[in-house]
C-alpha cells in the first residue's frame, strides 16, 4: 500500500488498492477545501510488530483455510458466523473479523468521498480504528489516548491509528479551523513528546528532470 500511494497518488484524490488483483481506483475528494488531516507521531517504537503482524497473518490464513477460500478477500460476515459454529478459537474469529468488516469499510468509505460526505467517513475511521483495538488488537494504550482525545474535539470527524500499529501515528479528519484546538488538547492528554503533521492528499512521487 506504501508503495502504491507514494508513486501513484493523485492531487486531491484518495487512492483505493484492491490487493486481489492490483487495480486502482482514483477517489476524488470533492469539497475537501475545507478539512485536513493530522497526523500525529507518538514516538512511540512498533513495538512487537514483526512477531505481531506474523500472529495475525497466521490467523487470517488459518480462516481462509477453514472456510476453504483462497484468502479472506472473498469472504463475508456469513463466514465469520461459519467459523464460529466449526468452533474456531477467538483469535481466528477476532483476525477474520476485522478483515472482512475492514474491507467493507473501504468500500463503503470510497462511496462517502464519491459523495463528499465527510461525516460518514470520520464515523468509518473511527469504526476502523475501534476494530483495529479490539478484533485485530494492534493499538496500544498511546495510540488510544490519541485517537480519544482527538475525537474529543468539535470539528473532529474521525481518528484511528495508522500504519501497523503497537506504537507511530494516529491519522485524523478534522475542519481547518480546528487544527490548533486539537492539537492543543491532544497535547493535555498525552503524557509524552508528540510531533504533529498536517496533510493533505497530494501528487505521488515523480521524475525530476
Amino acid at each position: 500500500m506504501d508503495q502504491f500511494i507514494s508513486t501513484m497518488g493523485k492531487e486531491g484524490c484518495a487512492l483505493l488498492l484492491d490487493c486481489r488483483n492490483l487495480i486502482i481506483k482514483q477517489i476524488p475528494m470533492l469539497h475537501l477545501d475545507n478539512y485536513v488531516f493530522l497526523i500525529t507521531n507518538s514516538n512511540i517504537p512498533h513495538k512487537l510488530s514483526s512477531s505481531a503482524y506474523c500472529e495475525r497473518r497466521n490467523c487470517c490464513y488459518e480462516a481462509a483455510k477453514i472456510l476453504g477460500k483462497k484468502s479472506l478477500r472473498d469472504a463475508n460476515m456469513n463466514d465469520i458466523l461459519a467459523l464460529i459454529s466449526q468452533n474456531a478459537s477467538d483469535s481466528i474469529v477476532k483476525r477474520a473479523r476485522h478483515v472482512v468488516t475492514e474491507i467493507q469499510r473501504t468500500l463503503d468509505a470510497a462511496v462517502a468521498l464519491e459523495k463528499g460526505d465527510f461525516q460518514q467517513f470520520g464515523r468509518l475511521m473511527n469504526k476502523s480504528h475501534d476494530s483495529l483495538r479490539d478484533d485485530y488488537e494492534v493499538s496500544s494504550k498511546e495510540l488510544d489516548s490519541l485517537v480519544s482525545a482527538a475525537r474529543e474535539v468539535d470539528g473532529v470527524l474521525g481518528s484511528r491509528l495508522t500504519g501497523a500499529g503497537f506504537g507511530g501515528c494516529t491519522v485524523t479528519l478534522l475542519r481547518k479551523d480546528a487544527v490548533d484546538k486539537a492539537i492543543q488538547h491532544i497535547k493535555t492528554k498525552y503524557f509524552g513528546t508528540l510531533t504533529f503533521y498536517i496533510a493533505t492528499p497530494s501528487e505521488g512521487a515523480q521524475e525530476i528532470n
